[in-house]
């Protein structure tokens, strides 16, 4: 399976154009925003609506700069983009778990109850996560030093070992790459990344 994922576009015309531009060349099986394609939903139909145009399904996510039902209601609009916070769906041999939100927490019991209420789904498979929030102690929460990720999301990892972890929010790590365990994290960027599973 190909992915294009991409993550804090913020709004910006250049990234949205370079991610259709590699759509088109790369032909991948998903494209996959971990949030903040938006600045506070400002055009955010919009935005989904270029996406849309690609007809390739879209999973996204919000991040801080999007609201669930701000994102819902806009994603609903469009046949391609699939809002998967707080869902799982399965493609092909995987189980794509999906959840937005934040990114500030250093401890999210809201995600963790997330995890709880989907435990069963995530058992014995293999798990792409996509998160808004990095993971705690790796180089894609480091700034200046100090990590300041969400332990919530490594303890996660620690315990389901899923293959993937998509995630953003820190500007900074776009583009960086991390382990934990055997757990492949990406901060994709703005301007996409081409992931082959």
């Amino acid at each position: 399976m190909k992915l294009l994922a991409f993550v804090d576009v913020h709004g910006s015309l250049a990234a949205l154009k370079k991610i259709v531009k590699t759509a088109k060349k790369e032909k991948p099986d998903l494209l996959v925003c971990a949030g903040d394609i938006s600045i506070f939903e400002n055009g955010l139909e919009y935005l989904l609506h270029v996406l849309n145009k690609l007809e390739i399904q879209t999973l996204i996510i919000d991040g801080n700069h999007e609201s669930v039902n701000g994102m819902r209601k806009a994603a609903s609009l469009f046949k391609n983009i699939n809002y998967i916070h707080d869902k799982t769906i399965e493609k092909d041999d995987y189980l794509i778990f999906g959840y937005g939100g934040g990114g500030f927490a250093e401890v999210d019991k809201n995600f963790e109850n997330s995890v709880k209420k989907h435990k069963k789904d995530l058992i014995n498979k293999k798990i792409i996560l996509i998160t808004h929030a990095p993971p705690y102690g790796t180089k894609v929460d480091r700034i200046m030093g100090q990590y300041c990720g969400c332990k919530s999301v490594t303890r996660f990892i620690r315990k389901f070992n899923p293959i993937l972890v998509i995630c953003g929010h820190l500007h900074e790590n776009a583009g960086k790459k991390a382990k934990i365990k055997n757990t492949i994290v990406i901060n994709p960027g703005p301007y996409g990344n081409i992931i082959k599973l």
